[in-house]
């Protein structure tokens, strides 16, 4: 390694903007089940395959028909 390096040329990460943001989610294991067997089939990681169909729900505005009735 080198005791000092220069920046001053450096550019800013054009990708940043793109970064994904780790979260913490409670899935069914089903649905989780679903997913893996699918990513296998498809030769693509499981999560990755989440985050493009949740991707997708939102540039489309997609809406789930369901109605929520919480427990008392």
């Amino acid at each position: 390694m080198r005791k000092s390096y220069d920046f001053s040329k450096g550019k800013k990460n054009p990708y940043a903007g793109r970064l994904k943001k780790q979260v913490t989610i409670r899935l069914e294991e089903a649905t989780i089940a679903y997913f893996k067997s699918l990513a296998q089939e498809l030769g693509i990681p499981y999560q990755t395959l989440i985050n493009l169909y949740l991707r997708d729900c939102a540039a489309n505005s997609k809406r789930l028909a369901i109605e929520w009735k919480p427990g008392n």
